[in-house]
């Protein structure tokens, strides 16, 4: 298929190609390749699509495929699907009440039954007509939502196959992230649209059913051409090829749009070095622009009384919030990201995101905030998502809350992740929480798994800065990105990048916070005069060991800090405050259920003794941390 290159599309391959190279020349971990040509021919008035894909699939790995496995994810919106299943069933649990004090039941509330009651026109399929592999028919079933191949001939380790595939699409009622005529009115939300190829890693292929929640994808180069009817307007992953025929703000400035005759239209995208492609139609989008540092944003919204000053404004901020997020977690390496109103909530994708866009100016711009920085941690890392969704959400959201603090005046200077820190308390509090090492689906509730993807992955990251120092936490977030992007890293690999980046041990801190519910509770259990010392017993009430920062403040406001290590850290956090004297206690062996403190100052020079007084360690009970004279 010939298609047009633009300048702006081989400087940004090149880079990325440079970026890809370099990051992989950092790692013996392969990774495989996939390169996407798909035509999509789309009935508008029907909801359908009939889509021819060749799909060169490079086995980078030292085996022998025999099988390869591809998402047919649109299936799932079909009446007794497994998504529907699951869904009515976590809809039969009851999680607490409401503040009326009605029972609240454990629903995904965009999803609840409604999957149930889909009629045939409105369900989602994705049929495959034809397979091809290296221009033999293949044996194929269809399990649902996932394709299975048995090939005629294994792919041999570091080879090249070759699959060519005719499909067919309904467009589904739009239920969960893709779909058609949401709430908002968006004709169509196009995502998880075509027969996708499964990731196949060191731990072999990833099938995984289209249940809820959570992705994992091949990354490789898409060339993708749509043909629609001319009244859509388009927006998505990639870089338009064709700017000039299409218009709708894509064109160069000053330059006539010369569309082709005919009802329809054929928009051309191109997409290097990404794991997915969404796009979004609508013919009533409002398509502006904003330079930001090194790329284009670009935004789709219909246009209301709300959105035309809150799309805008939006527009606006993004380059004071990619200043930051550059400074703190990398470079943003393509050429354009697209902020798209498509309903549900929000969705990240490559290059691009669907987020509600109908509410008031914080909501929408937190929402964004959020789903950019997948474009971090969802886009760039990758790590697999149903395995680790903590590392996903958990460090997005941990991102998201420092960009708005930090670049809202109103909000400078307040704890960023206190929400986070709050719903993870709450569920400690309840009979949900599930080791945060949960498959994403296979979490007991909707409940559990929210609270501990997002709200305790947020507090993992910012409580790691109270165990190795937040600088020594930021500068290991930025190494993450450098040495790890594009190689869907693993929760080790995370956790040797912050150990050399501190010095200190951390295979405890993972182990216990990750892989159980164990909780963190310290206290201040007495204190008693030792001469003109004093001595403070402290406490392992929970379950989880973790260093201790004890606060001395005398009658005359001079402070104290004393730090006691962690035995198996097998190193110090630096003085992060050195306006504050601070002692370096003997290590506390994690068997031991108290520890004492003898401090230089009398006791009835003591005016308060407080543990962690900067409040980022996750005590489930601070009742105890306290003790004023």
């Amino acid at each position: 298929m010939k298609f047009r290159v633009t300048t702006a599309y081989l400087a940004a391959f090149a880079a990325l190609a440079g970026a890809w190279s370099q990051a992989h020349a950092q790692s013996d971990r392969w990774q495989q390749r996939v390169k996407y040509t798909m035509d999509i021919q789309v009935d508008a008035p029907a909801n359908q699509f009939k889509g021819k894909q060749h799909l060169e699939y490079f086995n980078n790995s030292p085996d022998t495929l025999k099988k390869v496995f591809y998402h047919l994810y649109w299936n799932a919106f079909q009446p007794n699907s497994m998504m529907d299943v699951r869904s009515r069933e976590l809809g039969k649990i009851a999680i607490g009440r409401d503040r009326s004090g009605n029972i609240r039941y454990d629903w995904d509330a965009r999803v609840r039954d409604r999957i149930s009651k889909l009629k045939p026109d409105e369900i989602g399929y994705q049929k495959i007509i034809s397979l091809t592999k290296d221009g033999k028919p293949q044996q194929f079933k269809v399990v649902e939502t996932i394709l299975e191949v048995q090939l005629d001939k294994p792919i041999l380790p570091h080879s090249k196959a070759v699959f060519d595939m005719e499909f067919e699409s309904q467009v589904p009622v739009q239920i969960r992230r893709s779909g058609r005529n949401n709430s908002e009115g968006v004709d169509f939300s196009m995502s998880q649209w075509y027969p996708k190829m499964c990731e196949y890693d060191y731990e072999g292929w990833h099938p995984t059913p289209y249940i809820a929640r959570e992705f994992y994808g091949v990354w490789g180069d898409y060339d993708v051409k749509i043909t629609i009817d001319k009244k859509y307007v388009i927006g998505g992953t990639g870089y338009l090829q064709n700017p000039n025929e299409i218009g709708h703000g894509y064109e160069t400035p000053g330059v006539k749009v010369n569309r082709p005759a005919g009802d329809k239209l054929t928009w051309h995208f191109i997409a290097p070095n990404v794991h997915d492609f969404m796009w979004a139609a609508d013919p009533d989008y409002k398509h502006i622009t904003q330079k930001v540092d090194g790329f284009t944003a670009h935004f789709f919204y219909l246009e209301n009384d709300t959105t035309r000053k809150t799309w805008p404004q939006l527009a606006k901020m993004i380059p004071a919030a990619y200043a930051y997020i550059k400074a703190h977690y990398g470079a943003y390496p393509y050429q354009q990201y697209s902020f798209i109103q498509g309903g549900d909530g929000g969705m990240e994708y490559p290059m691009a995101t669907l987020i509600m866009g109908n509410g008031k100016m914080d909501g929408l711009y937190g929402v964004a905030m959020h789903e950019w920085m997948h474009s971090w941690y969802q886009g760039m890392l990758a790590t697999n998502e149903s395995l680790y969704p903590w590392m996903d959400e958990g460090f997005t959201t941990f991102a998201e809350n420092n960009v708005i603090h930090n670049t809202i005046d109103s909000l400078k200077g307040r704890n960023a992740q206190a929400d986070a820190y709050k719903g993870y308390f709450n569920l400690a509090a309840s009979p949900f929480e599930e080791p945060a090492s949960t498959h994403s689906d296979h979490y007991n509730t909707n409940y559990g798994y929210s609270q501990s993807a997002y709200n305790k992955g947020a507090v993992f990251l910012e409580q790691l800065g109270y165990v190795i120092g937040a600088q020594n936490r930021d500068n290991g977030l930025l190494r993450y990105y450098n040495e790890w992007r594009f190689k869907h890293p693993n929760v080790n690999d995370f956790i040797r990048v912050m150990e050399k980046e501190s010095g200190i041990m951390l295979d405890w801190y993972k182990q216990y916070f990750i892989y159980t519910t164990k909780h963190i509770d310290y206290g201040i259990d007495s204190v008693y005069a030792k001469g003109n010392k004093t001595v403070v017993r402290l406490r392992k009430v929970g379950l989880m060991p973790m260093p201790v920062d004890l606060m001395v403040t005398d009658k005359h406001n001079n402070k104290v800090l004393h730090y006691i290590p962690l035995s198996i850290m097998f190193g110090e956090k630096p003085n992060e405050d050195p306006s504050v004297k601070r002692v370096v206690d003997e290590v506390w062996f994690w068997t031991n259920p108290t520890y004492e403190v003898e401090i230089d100052t009398p006791m009835n020079e003591i005016q308060s003794l407080e543990i962690d007084p900067s409040q980022r360690m996750a005590d489930v009970d601070r009742s105890n941390n306290k003790v004023v004279a």
